[in-house]
């Protein structure tokens, strides 16, 4: 299987933010989040940031557990 590329969007007036990442990139999506956050000439909030924080750990999660989930599946039926 290949390797899987998530989209995180954030539409907010007349600016739009779309973070394309992968599990490998995760740390660096964060660190820019929190520099879009600081930069005065963006329209994009400390309380953005931490939304989408959120959502990209709470997605992450979700695909660890999904993963597991199926592994222990298939341990069950084998």
């Amino acid at each position: 299987m290949g390797e899987e590329i998530n989209v995180l969007a954030l539409v907010k007036e007349d600016q739009r933010y779309i973070f394309l990442y992968d599990e490998v990139s995760v740390d660096e999506l964060l660190q820019t989040l929190g520099r879009y956050a600081a930069d005065p000439d963006l329209n994009f909030s400390w309380y953005d940031a931490a939304v989408m924080s959120q959502r990209v750990r709470a997605l992450r999660r979700g695909a660890a557990k999904t993963s597991c989930d199926d592994h222990n599946h298939y341990r069950k039926s084998a």
